[in-house]
Parts: C-alpha cells; sequence; structure tokens
C-alpha cells in the first residue's frame, strides 16, 4: 500500500526537520491503513520554549541518570522521553515506561509514525524500538512481527523460578461471570473455561464463593480462574489465577507458581505485553477489544487490526486471549485473527436465554 503527506497537516518534530520528516513519510507509508490518532503528539528534539501538553522532550540522561531539565518541563505537562546507552525511558506525569534495548538511527522517524498509527506513547516507543533501519525497504508491511527485536520492561523483579503450569493452546470460549451460582450453571452448559470476577462479595462470603466455584469446575471438567483473589484461590486448589498489572506490584508471584495455578495476565498494549511476559504466564488477555460497560479501563478499544498483529507477534509462544465486548456477532472475526481464545460477559450472563446464547458463541468456536 502506499500513503503520502501523512504529516503535511501538523508539526511533528521541533525543531522543524525536514529529513525526519521524509523518513516517517517513508516509514508510515508501509504501517497499514490505522485511524489518526486525536493526540497531535510532537518530538521535540531540543527543549521549546514554552513546552506543554503533547510534547514529548527528547534528552540524553546526564551523570545524575536523569535528562536535565525533566522536572520543570513535566510540571509544564510534557512528556520527557530519555535516552541511554542501554535503551529509553518514556516519562509522562507520575508514570515511567523504561525500556532496555537499541536505538536505530531512524528510531525517531519510526516513532512518529507509530503514534499516527494511534498508539498511546508507550506503546509507540515499544515499536519504534523494534524497529531497524530500511525495515520500510524489505517489505510492504514493515510491522515489526519479531518478538526478539523488541525491547525489554526495566526495573522489574524476577520472576518465580518456577514456571505456572501451562494451559492448552486454545482455551476456546471462556465465560467470566459473577458469582458461583453463574460458575454452575455456564459449567452444566457446557462451557470449559470459566473467570470467576468477583468485586464486592463480604470478606465472610468470598471463600465460600470460591470454593463452591473450584467444585463446581472440578465437577464439570471446566477450568476455573479466580479474578484477583489468589490466596484464596490457593486454598481452594482453583485451576488457575486471572490478575491485572496492578496486581503484578502486590500478589506473591512465587506463591502461584508453587501451587501448581496456571497465571492469565490482562494486557492493554505492547508496553504491558511485555512486562507480562516477564513473567512467563500462562496465557494474554488482550483488551477491551470492543467498548464495553462491563469494567472501567483506560484504554481504548484496542479493535481487530491490533489484535491480529498481537497474535501474529506472540500467538506460537503463549496462549491469546481476547477480551471485552465480544458479541455474537463479532466472535468470528475476533477468533479469526489468530487468538485462541475469547472471553465474554453481556454476551451470556445479559442474554435473554444463556442457555441459546452459550450453544450459539460454541457453534461458533467449534467451526474455528
Amino acid at each position: 500500500m502506499s500513503r503520502t503527506l501523512a504529516f503535511a497537516d501538523r508539526e511533528i518534530f521541533w525543531p522543524p526537520a525536514d529529513e525526519l520528516v521524509e523518513a516517517a513519510e517513508r516509514i508510515r507509508a508501509h504501517l497499514g491503513e490505522w485511524p489518526r490518532n486525536d493526540a497531535r503528539w510532537r518530538l521535540c528534539l531540543t527543549p521549546p520554549d514554552a513546552p506543554g501538553a503533547g510534547d514529548l522532550i527528547v534528552a540524553a540522561v546526564d551523570e545524575s541518570g536523569a535528562a536535565p531539565g525533566r522536572a520543570d518541563w513535566l510540571a509544564a505537562g510534557a512528556g520527557v522521553i530519555e535516552t541511554s546507552a542501554d535503551g529509553a525511558c518514556l516519562v509522562l506525569g507520575e508514570a515511567r515506561y523504561p525500556l532496555s534495548g537499541t536505538l536505530a538511527e531512524d528510531w525517531l522517524a519510526a516513532l512518529a509514525s507509530f503514534l499516527d498509527c494511534g498508539f498511546a506513547p508507550h506503546d509507540a516507543l515499544v515499536l519504534a524500538m523494534a524497529w531497524r533501519d530500511g525495515d520500510e525497504t524489505r517489505r510492504d508491511d514493515a510491522w515489526p512481527d519479531e518478538l526478539d527485536r523488541f525491547p525489554r520492561v526495566g526495573a522489574q523483579p524476577a520472576a518465580p523460578t518456577q514456571r505456572y503450569a501451562d494451559c492448552p493452546s486454545r482455551l476456546g470460549l471462556y465465560a467470566i461471570v459473577p458469582s458461583a451460582e453463574w460458575v454452575e450453571r455456564v459449567a452444566a452448559l457446557g462451557v470449559r473455561t470459566i473467570q470467576l470476577r468477583i468485586k464486592d462479595a463480604p470478606a465472610g462470603q468470598l471463600a465460600g464463593e470460591i470454593a463452591r466455584s473450584v467444585a463446581a469446575g472440578q465437577r464439570h471438567g471446566a477450568r476455573v480462574f479466580i479474578n484477583d483473589h489468589w490466596r484464596e484461590a490457593i486454598a481452594a486448589g482453583a485451576y488457575g489465577v486471572h490478575l491485572g498489572q496492578e496486581d503484578l506490584d502486590t500478589a506473591e508471584l512465587g506463591a502461584i507458581a508453587a501451587a501448581g495455578l496456571r497465571l492469565g495476565l490482562s494486557t492493554h498494549g505492547y508496553y504491558e505485553m511485555l512486562r507480562a511476559l516477564h513473567y512467563a504466564p500462562s496465557y494474554l488477555a488482550f483488551g477491551p477489544i470492543f467498548p464495553t460497560a462491563t469494567k472501567t479501563v483506560a484504554s481504548a478499544p484496542q479493535g481487530l487490526a491490533r489484535l491480529a498483529r498481537y497474535a501474529r507477534l506472540i500467538g506460537g509462544k503463549v496462549p491469546l486471549v481476547a477480551i471485552g465486548g465480544i458479541t455474537l456477532e463479532t466472535l468470528g472475526a475476533v477468533l479469526d485473527t489468530g487468538v485462541g481464545s475469547a472471553a465474554v460477559v453481556s454476551a451470556v450472563t445479559g442474554a435473554p436465554d444463556p442457555a441459546e446464547a452459550v450453544a450459539a458463541l460454541e457453534r461458533i468456536v467449534a467451526n474455528r
């Protein structure tokens, strides 16, 4: 495909740099059609006189380990990309995204191109660091798809020495339900992968709900994952635990592995994917694929095109689960991206006839 003058209507580099713009145009023409990013990021190779929101100031770290002026730029609302011999670190407000790896000569042009594809700065930086000079000349679709070229997330604790138990490569229809009663109900309908997601159960009832759910899974031959409550999941002998990114800082991951449970991790983009892969989980969940009202998430919907890219990158290395807004009408297209499982919530629990809904969803899974 070809695409020209993607950046003609805006300033993407400061100071203006014709050679960088030309390189960005050349790279962008080989990345496919993506919705234009509403956020107009400007990559600043030198600090502007009045930095502000939308500016990403690129600066090398000094002997203190930080870019001189970082505090002032952040206070003005700008972001900072600190570069060093080891890689780069994006700082946006209170958030830090450290990445270890190499920076190609064209990495800034690639970064501008991935930002134009609609990716948030931390995900665009991951992709820019996976870029290699000349990738756009080697094939029409130059999207990075070799995992060993991707950077590593820095400043992470060591992963547990014991591996998590494996999951099947294709988990099929994955029902996420709010109670043990629902676990029993969908397990009896033949759903073989189920997640119990209880957010507000009284402490005195939580252990009982989890134990009852695990027992239902064992009775019907279903794989029951417990969302968040890993201690209770271990005590009940659950098949696995599902955790969010925020849980990686607090959960005792080694205890989950030692108990023989599987671990599923939520991800919402490339940076979180790399962070999750560091722990070698049993599966990765990507989402939200479509808009959803069942869970509040900070990230925008991923869409099928991104999901297909994730599947192409890591689909053969770890089981993948798509989640978020998936319905009977969209399930087939989701599975066609290459993921081995699709998680549904309201498509089952909100259906007028859950039994009929499960049967229809399972028919689609069986035909993929």
